[in-house]
Protein backbone atom coordinates (compact mmCIF):
# COMPACT_ATOMS: atom_id res chain seq x y z
CA UNK A 1 0.00 0.00 0.00
CA UNK A 2 1.16 3.50 -0.85
CA UNK A 3 -0.53 6.89 -1.10
CA UNK A 4 -1.32 6.59 -4.81
CA UNK A 5 -2.85 3.15 -4.33
CA UNK A 6 -4.99 4.47 -1.49
CA UNK A 7 -6.31 7.23 -3.74
CA UNK A 8 -7.21 4.72 -6.46
CA UNK A 9 -8.92 2.35 -4.05
CA UNK A 10 -11.04 4.94 -2.24
CA UNK A 11 -12.09 6.41 -5.59
CA UNK A 12 -13.35 2.99 -6.61
CA UNK A 13 -14.99 2.48 -3.23
CA UNK A 14 -16.90 5.73 -3.61
CA UNK A 15 -18.01 5.38 -7.24
CA UNK A 16 -18.52 1.61 -7.48
CA UNK A 17 -19.83 0.76 -4.02
CA UNK A 18 -21.04 3.53 -1.73
CA UNK A 19 -22.77 5.99 -4.06
CA UNK A 20 -24.40 3.36 -6.33
CA UNK A 21 -25.90 1.66 -3.26
CA UNK A 22 -27.66 4.87 -2.21
CA UNK A 23 -28.75 5.78 -5.73
CA UNK A 24 -29.99 2.33 -6.74
CA UNK A 25 -30.78 0.14 -3.75
CA UNK A 26 -32.10 2.65 -1.20
CA UNK A 27 -33.93 5.13 -3.46
CA UNK A 28 -37.64 5.30 -2.68
CA UNK A 29 -39.84 5.29 -5.84
CA UNK A 30 -42.23 7.59 -3.96
CA UNK A 31 -39.45 10.19 -3.86
CA UNK A 32 -36.24 10.54 -1.90
CA UNK A 33 -34.96 7.59 0.07
CA UNK A 34 -36.48 4.91 2.25
CA UNK A 35 -36.35 5.26 6.00
CA UNK A 36 -34.67 1.95 6.72
CA UNK A 37 -32.89 -1.09 5.35
CA UNK A 38 -32.09 -3.55 8.12
CA UNK A 39 -28.85 -5.44 8.61
CA UNK A 40 -30.13 -8.37 6.57
CA UNK A 41 -30.79 -6.15 3.54
CA UNK A 42 -34.59 -5.94 3.93
CA UNK A 43 -36.26 -2.64 3.04
CA UNK A 44 -38.86 -1.34 5.53
CA UNK A 45 -40.98 0.89 3.25
CA UNK A 46 -43.12 2.25 6.08
CA UNK A 47 -40.22 3.23 8.33
CA UNK A 48 -40.00 6.89 9.44
CA UNK A 49 -37.51 9.11 7.66
CA UNK A 50 -35.00 11.14 9.64
CA UNK A 51 -33.72 14.66 9.11
CA UNK A 52 -30.13 13.65 9.87
CA UNK A 53 -30.09 10.87 7.27
CA UNK A 54 -31.60 13.06 4.55
CA UNK A 55 -29.38 16.07 5.29
CA UNK A 56 -26.33 13.82 5.17
CA UNK A 57 -27.46 12.38 1.82
CA UNK A 58 -27.85 15.97 0.58
CA UNK A 59 -24.30 16.77 1.65
CA UNK A 60 -22.84 13.56 0.22
CA UNK A 61 -24.25 13.85 -3.29
CA UNK A 62 -23.65 17.60 -3.43
CA UNK A 63 -20.02 17.03 -2.55
CA UNK A 64 -19.73 14.13 -5.00
CA UNK A 65 -21.12 16.24 -7.82
CA UNK A 66 -18.85 19.17 -6.97
CA UNK A 67 -15.81 16.91 -6.89
CA UNK A 68 -16.52 14.48 -9.75
CA UNK A 69 -19.04 16.28 -11.97
CA UNK A 70 -21.21 13.23 -12.64
CA UNK A 71 -24.73 14.24 -13.72
CA UNK A 72 -26.22 11.31 -11.78
CA UNK A 73 -24.80 12.74 -8.57
CA UNK A 74 -26.33 16.11 -9.42
CA UNK A 75 -29.73 14.49 -9.87
CA UNK A 76 -29.41 12.75 -6.50
CA UNK A 77 -28.33 16.01 -4.85
CA UNK A 78 -31.27 17.83 -6.43
CA UNK A 79 -33.68 15.19 -5.15
CA UNK A 80 -32.19 15.34 -1.65
CA UNK A 81 -32.49 19.13 -1.68
CA UNK A 82 -36.16 18.87 -2.66
CA UNK A 83 -36.85 16.32 0.06
CA UNK A 84 -35.13 18.18 2.89
CA UNK A 85 -36.68 21.49 1.89
CA UNK A 86 -40.21 20.09 1.41
CA UNK A 87 -40.36 17.50 4.20
CA UNK A 88 -38.07 18.64 6.99
CA UNK A 89 -37.74 22.42 6.92
CA UNK A 90 -40.50 23.81 9.16
CA UNK A 91 -42.36 26.55 7.24
CA UNK A 92 -44.14 27.82 10.35
CA UNK A 93 -41.51 27.98 13.10
CA UNK A 94 -38.26 27.56 11.17
CA UNK A 95 -35.55 24.99 11.71
CA UNK A 96 -36.04 21.35 10.74
CA UNK A 97 -38.21 18.69 12.34
CA UNK A 98 -36.58 15.52 13.59
CA UNK A 99 -38.55 12.98 11.53
CA UNK A 100 -41.44 12.44 9.13
CA UNK A 101 -43.64 9.46 8.26
CA UNK A 102 -42.92 7.36 5.22
CA UNK A 103 -45.34 9.55 3.25
CA UNK A 104 -43.53 12.73 4.35
CA UNK A 105 -45.97 13.95 7.02
CA UNK A 106 -44.37 15.42 10.17
CA UNK A 107 -43.84 12.81 12.90
CA UNK A 108 -41.43 13.96 15.63
CA UNK A 109 -41.42 17.75 15.38
CA UNK A 110 -38.88 18.58 18.09
CA UNK A 111 -35.98 20.79 17.07
CA UNK A 112 -32.72 18.96 17.70
CA UNK A 113 -29.92 21.40 16.95
CA UNK A 114 -27.68 18.53 15.87
CA UNK A 115 -30.12 17.88 13.01
CA UNK A 116 -30.37 21.57 12.12
CA UNK A 117 -26.57 21.66 11.94
CA UNK A 118 -26.59 18.88 9.38
CA UNK A 119 -29.18 20.72 7.32
CA UNK A 120 -26.87 23.76 7.29
CA UNK A 121 -24.03 21.46 6.27
CA UNK A 122 -26.06 19.95 3.44
CA UNK A 123 -27.51 23.16 2.02
CA UNK A 124 -24.13 24.92 2.20
CA UNK A 125 -22.47 22.15 0.21
CA UNK A 126 -25.34 22.07 -2.28
CA UNK A 127 -24.86 25.80 -2.88
CA UNK A 128 -21.11 25.28 -3.19
CA UNK A 129 -21.70 22.58 -5.81
CA UNK A 130 -24.54 24.13 -7.80
CA UNK A 131 -24.65 27.85 -7.06
CA UNK A 132 -28.36 27.72 -6.24
CA UNK A 133 -29.01 30.93 -4.30
CA UNK A 134 -32.04 29.53 -2.46
CA UNK A 135 -29.89 26.84 -0.88
CA UNK A 136 -27.53 29.44 0.55
CA UNK A 137 -30.49 31.46 1.80
CA UNK A 138 -31.88 28.39 3.56
CA UNK A 139 -28.51 27.61 5.15
CA UNK A 140 -28.21 31.18 6.43
CA UNK A 141 -31.75 31.13 7.83
CA UNK A 142 -31.00 27.87 9.66
CA UNK A 143 -27.78 29.36 11.04
CA UNK A 144 -29.77 32.28 12.43
CA UNK A 145 -32.24 29.84 13.98
CA UNK A 146 -29.42 28.08 15.83
CA UNK A 147 -28.03 31.37 17.08
CA UNK A 148 -31.47 32.60 18.17
CA UNK A 149 -32.66 29.45 19.94
CA UNK A 150 -29.64 27.36 20.90
CA UNK A 151 -26.82 29.75 21.76
CA UNK A 152 -26.53 30.55 25.47
CA UNK A 153 -25.21 34.09 25.83
CA UNK A 154 -24.81 33.76 29.60
CA UNK A 155 -22.83 30.53 29.90
CA UNK A 156 -21.65 30.31 26.26
CA UNK A 157 -22.21 27.27 24.10
CA UNK A 158 -25.24 25.63 22.56
CA UNK A 159 -28.09 23.72 24.16
CA UNK A 160 -29.32 20.47 22.71
CA UNK A 161 -32.98 20.80 21.74
CA UNK A 162 -36.27 22.67 21.87
CA UNK A 163 -39.88 21.91 21.08
CA UNK A 164 -41.21 22.70 17.63
CA UNK A 165 -42.21 26.22 18.73
CA UNK A 166 -38.82 26.72 20.48
CA UNK A 167 -40.16 26.25 24.00
CA UNK A 168 -37.98 24.28 26.44
CA UNK A 169 -38.37 20.50 26.58
CA UNK A 170 -37.50 18.16 29.42
CA UNK A 171 -35.85 15.39 27.40
CA UNK A 172 -33.15 16.80 25.14
CA UNK A 173 -31.33 13.55 24.37
CA UNK A 174 -30.13 12.95 20.86
CA UNK A 175 -30.67 9.20 21.25
CA UNK A 176 -31.61 6.72 23.95
CA UNK A 177 -28.00 5.93 24.76
CA UNK A 178 -27.13 9.58 25.46
CA UNK A 179 -27.35 11.41 28.76
CA UNK A 180 -30.03 14.07 29.14
CA UNK A 181 -27.68 17.01 29.63
CA UNK A 182 -27.91 20.60 28.48
CA UNK A 183 -24.71 20.50 26.41
CA UNK A 184 -22.91 17.79 24.51
CA UNK A 185 -19.65 17.61 22.67
CA UNK A 186 -21.39 15.93 19.75
CA UNK A 187 -23.79 18.77 18.99
CA UNK A 188 -21.01 21.35 19.38
CA UNK A 189 -18.77 19.39 17.01
CA UNK A 190 -21.38 19.25 14.27
CA UNK A 191 -22.44 22.86 14.67
CA UNK A 192 -18.75 23.70 14.21
CA UNK A 193 -18.64 21.46 11.14
CA UNK A 194 -21.75 23.12 9.71
CA UNK A 195 -20.49 26.64 10.38
CA UNK A 196 -17.18 25.76 8.70
CA UNK A 197 -19.06 24.62 5.61
CA UNK A 198 -21.25 27.72 5.59
CA UNK A 199 -18.29 30.08 6.09
CA UNK A 200 -16.61 28.67 2.99
CA UNK A 201 -19.42 30.11 0.88
CA UNK A 202 -20.66 33.01 3.03
CA UNK A 203 -17.91 35.19 4.51
CA UNK A 204 -20.07 36.84 7.15
CA UNK A 205 -18.34 38.56 10.07
CA UNK A 206 -20.80 37.33 12.68
CA UNK A 207 -20.41 33.77 11.42
CA UNK A 208 -16.63 33.99 11.63
CA UNK A 209 -17.00 35.16 15.25
CA UNK A 210 -19.31 32.26 16.10
CA UNK A 211 -16.96 29.75 14.45
CA UNK A 212 -13.98 31.18 16.30
CA UNK A 213 -15.97 30.99 19.53
CA UNK A 214 -16.76 27.32 18.90
CA UNK A 215 -13.06 26.58 18.53
CA UNK A 216 -12.41 28.34 21.83
CA UNK A 217 -15.13 26.25 23.49
CA UNK A 218 -13.37 23.09 22.34
CA UNK A 219 -9.90 24.24 23.29
CA UNK A 220 -10.89 25.73 26.65
CA UNK A 221 -13.79 23.53 27.80
CA UNK A 222 -14.36 20.32 25.86
CA UNK A 223 -10.83 18.96 25.34
CA UNK A 224 -9.75 17.37 28.62
CA UNK A 225 -6.20 17.51 30.02
CA UNK A 226 -5.63 13.91 28.88
CA UNK A 227 -6.47 14.85 25.28
CA UNK A 228 -9.84 13.08 25.17
CA UNK A 229 -13.07 14.99 24.59
CA UNK A 230 -15.58 15.45 27.37
CA UNK A 231 -18.93 14.22 26.09
CA UNK A 232 -21.68 15.57 28.39
CA UNK A 233 -21.87 18.81 30.37
CA UNK A 234 -24.42 20.62 32.50
CA UNK A 235 -25.44 24.24 31.98
CA UNK A 236 -22.39 25.49 33.91
CA UNK A 237 -20.03 23.33 31.82
CA UNK A 238 -19.37 20.80 34.55
CA UNK A 239 -18.35 17.46 33.03
CA UNK A 240 -21.08 14.89 33.70
CA UNK A 241 -19.42 11.70 32.45
CA UNK A 242 -15.88 10.51 31.84
CA UNK A 243 -16.68 8.13 28.97
CA UNK A 244 -14.12 8.20 26.16
CA UNK A 245 -15.43 8.07 22.57
CA UNK A 246 -12.46 7.19 20.38
CA UNK A 247 -14.40 7.84 17.18
CA UNK A 248 -15.34 11.36 18.20
CA UNK A 249 -11.80 12.02 19.39
CA UNK A 250 -10.25 11.11 16.04
CA UNK A 251 -13.01 12.91 14.10
CA UNK A 252 -12.51 16.11 16.07
CA UNK A 253 -8.75 15.88 15.55
CA UNK A 254 -9.22 16.82 11.90
CA UNK A 255 -12.46 18.86 12.01
CA UNK A 256 -11.01 21.40 14.46
CA UNK A 257 -7.95 22.31 12.35
CA UNK A 258 -10.15 22.35 9.25
CA UNK A 259 -12.29 25.04 10.91
CA UNK A 260 -9.24 27.05 11.91
CA UNK A 261 -7.82 26.86 8.38
CA UNK A 262 -11.14 28.00 6.92
CA UNK A 263 -11.01 31.08 9.14
CA UNK A 264 -7.54 31.82 7.74
CA UNK A 265 -5.89 32.85 11.04
CA UNK A 266 -2.30 31.48 11.18
CA UNK A 267 -1.93 31.92 14.95
CA UNK A 268 -5.22 30.15 15.58
CA UNK A 269 -4.21 27.37 13.17
CA UNK A 270 -1.01 26.75 15.13
CA UNK A 271 -2.84 26.66 18.45
CA UNK A 272 -5.57 24.35 17.19
CA UNK A 273 -3.11 22.04 15.45
CA UNK A 274 -1.22 21.57 18.71
CA UNK A 275 -4.49 20.62 20.39
CA UNK A 276 -5.36 18.38 17.45
CA UNK A 277 -2.14 16.41 17.93
CA UNK A 278 -3.01 15.81 21.59
CA UNK A 279 -6.52 14.64 20.69
CA UNK A 280 -5.28 12.29 17.97
CA UNK A 281 -2.63 10.79 20.26
CA UNK A 282 -5.28 10.16 22.92
CA UNK A 283 -7.64 8.64 20.36
CA UNK A 284 -5.07 6.07 19.30
CA UNK A 285 -5.36 4.41 22.70
CA UNK A 286 -8.37 2.71 21.06
CA UNK A 287 -6.50 1.56 17.95
CA UNK A 288 -6.21 -2.23 18.05
CA UNK A 289 -3.27 -4.22 16.68
CA UNK A 290 -5.34 -5.68 13.84
CA UNK A 291 -6.12 -2.17 12.64
CA UNK A 292 -9.64 -1.36 13.80
CA UNK A 293 -10.54 1.48 16.19
CA UNK A 294 -12.80 0.40 19.04
CA UNK A 295 -15.76 2.54 20.04
CA UNK A 296 -15.70 3.57 23.70
CA UNK A 297 -14.24 3.13 27.15
CA UNK A 298 -15.66 4.20 30.52
CA UNK A 299 -12.79 4.57 33.01
CA UNK A 300 -15.19 4.90 35.95
CA UNK A 301 -17.04 1.60 35.42
CA UNK A 302 -14.44 -0.28 33.40
CA UNK A 303 -17.00 -0.83 30.62
CA UNK A 304 -15.41 -1.28 27.21
CA UNK A 305 -17.27 -1.15 23.90
CA UNK A 306 -14.77 -2.99 21.73
CA UNK A 307 -17.02 -3.15 18.67
CA UNK A 308 -15.61 -1.35 15.66
CA UNK A 309 -18.40 0.71 14.14
CA UNK A 310 -18.29 1.73 10.49
CA UNK A 311 -18.16 5.47 11.11
CA UNK A 312 -15.33 5.20 13.63
CA UNK A 313 -13.17 3.41 11.05
CA UNK A 314 -13.83 6.04 8.36
CA UNK A 315 -12.94 8.87 10.74
CA UNK A 316 -9.79 7.04 11.84
CA UNK A 317 -8.49 6.96 8.27
CA UNK A 318 -9.06 10.70 7.92
CA UNK A 319 -7.74 11.64 11.35
CA UNK A 320 -4.53 9.70 10.82
CA UNK A 321 -3.99 11.12 7.34
CA UNK A 322 -4.53 14.64 8.65
CA UNK A 323 -1.85 14.13 11.27
CA UNK A 324 0.53 12.82 8.62
CA UNK A 325 -0.17 15.78 6.35
CA UNK A 326 0.51 18.28 9.11
CA UNK A 327 3.38 16.58 10.96
CA UNK A 328 5.05 14.39 8.35
CA UNK A 329 5.40 11.62 10.96
CA UNK A 330 5.10 8.35 9.07
CA UNK A 331 3.43 6.39 11.87
CA UNK A 332 0.24 8.29 11.10
CA UNK A 333 0.27 7.30 7.44
CA UNK A 334 1.03 3.71 8.41
CA UNK A 335 -1.96 3.71 10.80
CA UNK A 336 -4.23 5.10 8.05
CA UNK A 337 -3.13 2.38 5.65
CA UNK A 338 -3.70 -0.33 8.27
CA UNK A 339 -7.13 1.05 9.04
CA UNK A 340 -8.08 1.10 5.38
CA UNK A 341 -6.93 -2.51 4.99
CA UNK A 342 -9.20 -3.42 7.92
CA UNK A 343 -12.15 -1.68 6.26
CA UNK A 344 -11.55 -3.40 2.93
CA UNK A 345 -11.21 -6.85 4.43
CA UNK A 346 -13.94 -6.71 7.07
CA UNK A 347 -16.58 -3.99 6.66
CA UNK A 348 -17.65 -4.07 3.03
CA UNK A 349 -21.10 -5.52 2.49
CA UNK A 350 -21.39 -7.76 -0.62
CA UNK A 351 -24.45 -5.87 -1.85
CA UNK A 352 -22.91 -2.43 -1.37
CA UNK A 353 -22.28 -0.07 1.56
CA UNK A 354 -20.54 -1.17 4.79
CA UNK A 355 -21.75 -3.31 7.65
CA UNK A 356 -22.61 -1.40 10.81
CA UNK A 357 -19.68 -2.90 12.69
CA UNK A 358 -17.27 -5.69 13.32
CA UNK A 359 -18.25 -6.92 16.77
CA UNK A 360 -15.90 -7.51 19.67
CA UNK A 361 -15.95 -11.27 18.95
CA UNK A 362 -14.92 -10.49 15.34
CA UNK A 363 -18.36 -11.36 13.90
CA UNK A 364 -20.15 -8.99 11.53
CA UNK A 365 -22.97 -6.89 12.97
CA UNK A 366 -26.11 -7.72 11.01
CA UNK A 367 -28.48 -6.63 13.78
CA UNK A 368 -28.05 -2.92 13.17
CA UNK A 369 -29.20 -1.23 9.98
CA UNK A 370 -27.32 -1.24 6.72
CA UNK A 371 -29.05 2.07 5.96
CA UNK A 372 -31.39 4.11 8.10
CA UNK A 373 -31.91 6.82 10.67
CA UNK A 374 -28.23 6.89 11.64
CA UNK A 375 -26.58 4.77 8.95
CA UNK A 376 -25.77 6.99 6.01
CA UNK A 377 -23.14 7.66 3.31
CA UNK A 378 -21.70 10.67 5.12
CA UNK A 379 -18.76 9.20 7.09
CA UNK A 380 -17.49 6.67 4.58
CA UNK A 381 -18.37 8.78 1.55
CA UNK A 382 -16.67 11.79 3.07
CA UNK A 383 -13.59 9.73 3.87
CA UNK A 384 -13.24 8.86 0.19
CA UNK A 385 -13.91 12.38 -1.03
CA UNK A 386 -11.54 14.03 1.45
CA UNK A 387 -8.73 11.80 0.23
CA UNK A 388 -9.55 12.43 -3.43
CA UNK A 389 -9.95 16.18 -2.97
CA UNK A 390 -6.68 16.58 -1.10
CA UNK A 391 -4.78 14.47 -3.62
CA UNK A 392 -3.55 17.67 -5.24
CA UNK A 393 -3.00 19.43 -1.93
CA UNK A 394 0.19 21.28 -1.07
CA UNK A 395 0.72 19.56 2.25
CA UNK A 396 3.07 16.75 3.17
CA UNK A 397 0.83 13.97 1.87
CA UNK A 398 0.61 13.97 -1.91
CA UNK A 399 -1.83 11.24 -2.82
Amino acid sequence: MDAQQLKIEVGQELTRNILPFWMNRFADPRGGWYGRMDGKGKIWPDAPKGAVLNARILWTFSSAFRLLGDAAYRRAADEACIQVRARFVDPEYGGVVWSVDADGSPLDTRKQFYAIAFAIYGFSEYYRATGEAEALQTAVELYRVVEAHSFDRNQNGYIEARARDWKPIADMRLSEKDRNEARTMNTHLHILEAYTSLYRVWKDISLSERLRNLLRIFVDRIVRPDGHLGLFFDEEWNLRARTVSYGHDIEASWLLPEAAETLGDPALCREVQAVSERIAAAAMEGFTPEGGMINERDPETGRLDANRDWWVQAETVLGCLNQFRTTGVTKWQDAAFREWQFVKSRLRHPDGEWYWAVNEDDSLDTEHDLAGFWKCPYHNGRMCMEILEKSSGKRVLNL
